[in-house]
């Protein structure tokens, strides 16, 4: 632990952290993954002294990625993005209900959800409805 920040990310187009894991290895295979954003991160030092990637699945938070690195790629408009380069493992945790929003928004310690242990990781899945309802009563 240290004095770090995260971030959560909508996750679209995946229904679960499955689906964000095998588009992550038919893309990147074994290479570190990354994910390309329009704004570059202010807290930079805040998010690389430990910081994770928090990805939000059809409204719910359900896994992490460490974040390892910002690098800077120019898109083809000539316009600058920041690429979060990922750790390759995606650590499940519990579930927590988020309502939509666009970008990416900062993610205090204290409010991020705590990791599954390693038996629970790969549990059978609620559909996200279902385990959204559930984290919202305390129950998941």
């Amino acid at each position: 632990m240290g004095n770090y920040v995260n971030l959560m990310k909508l996750c679209v187009g995946a229904e679960g952290p499955e689906d964000l894991e095998a588009f992550q290895k038919r893309r990147f295979g074994k290479a570190p993954a990354s994910h390309v954003t329009r704004m570059w991160p202010k807290r930079e030092s805040e998010l690389l002294a430990g910081g994770s990637v928090y990805w939000v699945f059809k409204g719910t938070m359900l896994a992490r990625q460490r974040l390892i690195g910002l690098e800077e790629r120019i898109g083809d408009d000539g316009i600058r993005r920041c690429a979060l380069i990922l750790d390759r493992e995606l650590v499940r945790v519990a579930a927590v209900p988020r309502r939509p929003f666009q970008g990416w928004r900062y993610l205090q310690i204290e409010d991020a959800p705590p990791d599954l242990p390693q038996h629970r990781a790969h549990d059978d899945k609620l559909p996200p409805h279902l385990a959204a309802e559930l984290a919202e009563m305390g129950l998941r």
